[in-house]
């Protein structure tokens, strides 16, 4: 079978975008041990992170301004609406030399979700191997409908919810990602484009002006939201988060979700390793065994080791660079959008590589696993792969692992 014909048996999927290959006619061979590997260190590290949270949730607006948040999402930031801190985060990891060490948190607005819950099995079974993800659907179709049922409650209100879901919908991935989403979750509900949302003084509404009780948002990020505005000038975003606060509507991710979204937790998190507070000896170890070191400045890697500049709300490598333990960059990403915003400082490790299948031949390609977490389970991974930083173009890459007969033999 050749890729387009592999690719056409998927509904709703982009194998392409901006007309560049996007899923690959590959697959990424992991034992059943480095699954389980990686999915016992995404629960672990998740569990640092909830605890976190609690935290933050205490801190002065000042702590908050120095890890990154938008001044204008200071007055949303210690909302717990539902119990889940996030419904599905993704955890992205370095695989080397036996070891996994966590790159970063995206907790709030990850995708990658089509590709690993749905894609995935259809070219794991194009390449003999056995999909890791295959339970995963039904994982994440429970704590959807958890998270609808907590949105719901929260509300107080008698009857059935109205459910939408929204993203842009000039942007192909978002919008089918929303739809992939919308389809699993298998309940009634709708979806709205966000131009199309109507975000009034008492609620949010439907064109045909029903309102809205849960408006599910997987793919917009609050950092976006926040400097949202009506052509009239008027703060539509920062309208939808008061709506929020109100209990006029659910919004989901939880705005807990975005509280774990900055790379300032991780340096956060980092301190409270290196200062002995907070975290008991359980946990510091799964700190000093997964995490790298994250600071808010690189003075702690000068002279001593590589490391990377990453903007705490950056997205797709966007403004990332690397630089030597002497302070001198050698690699640039050539987008740099959030440049002037506060930014981390990590130790930098660079990607394993493998040789991949293109459509242009056999390259080298350096690669990273994603792996989700589902309100604190760990859930479906897969493989980006491409230059030596994560960006917008590099490629996805199926999972499989090995038969029960291949393994035996």
């Amino acid at each position: 079978m050749t890729r387009d014909e592999l690719y056409s048996q998927i509904p709703y999927f982009w194998p392409d975008l901006n007309d560049e290959e996007y899923a690959l006619y590959d697959c990424f061979e992991m034992t059943a041990s480095q699954v389980d590997t990686v999915r016992e260190a995404t629960e672990a590290v998740d569990s640092i992170f909830r605890k976190t949270n609690q935290l933050l949730r205490t801190l002065p607006d000042e702590t908050l301004r120095l890890l990154g948040y938008p001044e204008a999402s200071l007055p949303f930031l210690r909302e717990k609406t539902i119990p889940q801190e996030t419904i599905i985060g993704r955890y992205d990891w370095i695989m080397k030399d036996g070891q996994l060490k966590l790159m970063e948190f995206n907790a709030d607005t990850p995708t990658f979700i089509k590709e690993l819950f749905d894609v995935n099995g259809v070219v794991a079974s194009e390449f003999g191997l056995l999909d890791p993800n295959r339970e995963a659907t039904a994982q994440l179709k429970t704590e959807l409908r958890k998270g609808i049922v907590a949105a719901w409650k929260r509300l107080g209100r008698e009857g059935t919810p109205k459910i939408v879901f929204t993203a842009h919908d000039d942007n192909i991935e978002d919008k089918w990602t929303a739809r992939f989403l919308q389809e699993t979750l298998d309940l009634p509900s709708e979806f709205v484009p966000l131009h199309a949302l109507l975000v009034d003084e008492d609620g949010v509404y439907t064109p045909s002006g029903e309102r809205i009780d849960i408006l599910y948002r997987q793919t917009y990020p609050i950092e976006h939201l926040v400097d949202d505005r009506a052509p009239d000038g008027d703060l539509i975003g920062i309208r939808l988060l008061e709506l929020d606060q109100r209990k006029h509507v659910s919004v989901l991710n939880p705005l807990s979700a975005f509280l774990m979204q900055s790379k300032g937790v991780q340096a956060l998190i980092w301190e409270l390793y290196e200062t002995e507070t907070l975290f008991d000896e359980a946990e510091r170890d799964i700190i000093g065994t997964y995490f790298l070191p994250t600071y808010l400045e690189d003075t702690p890697f000068l002279g001593e080791s590589d490391y990377v500049k990453k903007p705490a709300f950056g997205r797709e490598g966007d403004s990332v660079i690397l630089y030597t333990k002497e302070g001198q960059p050698f690699h640039r990403e050539a987008l740099q959008t959030y440049a002037e915003e506060t930014a981390v400082y990590q130790q930098f490790i660079e990607l394993p590589t493998r040789m991949t299948t293109t459509v242009k031949g056999r390259i080298e390609t350096h690669y990273m696993v994603g792996c989700f977490c589902l309100n604190g389970h760990s859930s479906a991974l897969g493989v980006r792969a491409g230059s030596m930083i994560t960006n917008n173009q590099s490629y996805y890459l199926a999972v499989g692992t090995p038969t029960q007969k291949e393994t035996n033999s």
